[in-house]
């Protein structure tokens, strides 16, 4: 992105385009201190952030904070947009360029008002969900679980591509990234079955070269979009 480019209610086709390689991270999800396993998927080429600070050991309060101000940092310098997983208050606060929320969070119609005109992602499991996240404000949605994973306790079962699939042939517009047990072996499936980007954790987090790990996902993902005429 360009410097002084504005990240909220960014053109679809831009956000289409920032949402290739989405890395979500919290400090839950790496064997390295979680800066460092951001700074060297930011040098791999991710090009989209979430901080996402749950599960067993998550920090709270001012750790959680202090946290999420340095990785915006580094976000910031990378010029990649920076969002909050499903804590208003905290993106608020920092000025994020957004939050994503699930189906069990706040209702989407609500987390629009408080944000104004940032970015608000969605995830959704069916056409249904899809609807009401569109109609609410969403700007794109996260799509799954495409395939098994260990990394969230509480997703909802396997649903493969053709969630993907389905949601593009019934006329969903909007950006879509994958979500759920996504790898290098297996992103350019889910970018073939319609989608704009791929979003992981520990494919990134736990790989024992987090920056090449970043780097061979998004040539697989590009690679992917430059097959279906959509690498711009």
């Amino acid at each position: 992105m360009k410097e002084g480019m504005r990240v909220a209610k960014m053109d679809r086709e831009i956000l289409r385009h920032a949402l290739r390689v989405y890395f979500i991270l919290g400090s839950p999800n790496c064997k390295e201190e979680p800066v460092y396993v951001l700074r060297e998927a930011i040098a791999g080429g991710i090009t989209f952030f979430q901080f996402r600070e749950k599960g067993e050991g998550a920090l709270t309060g001012e750790e959680k904070y202090a946290l999420a101000e340095e990785m915006q940092f580094y976000c910031k310098k990378a010029e990649i947009p920076f969002i909050v997983n499903d804590d208003v208050q905290l993106a608020l606060e920092l000025k994020a360029d957004g939050i994503h929320i699930g189906q069990e969070d706040d209702p989407a119609e609500e987390i629009r008002e408080l944000i104004g005109d940032k970015i608000l992602g969605v995830s959704v499991h069916n056409l249904e969900e899809a609807a009401a996240a569109f109609a609410a404000g969403a700007d794109y949605f996260g799509v799954g679980p495409i395939y098994p994973t260990q990394t969230k306790k509480d997703t909802r079962p396997v649903q493969g591509v053709n969630i993907v699939e389905t949601l593009r042939k019934n006329g969903f517009e909007l950006p879509i990234v994958g979500v759920g047990g996504i790898t290098p072996e297996n992103a350019a499936e889910v970018i073939k079955g319609g989608a704009d980007g791929v979003s992981v954790i520990s494919a990134i987090s736990l790989a024992d070269d987090i920056r090449g790990a970043a780097g061979l996902l998004r040539r697989k993902v590009e690679q992917a979009l430059k097959a279906r005429g959509r690498l711009y």
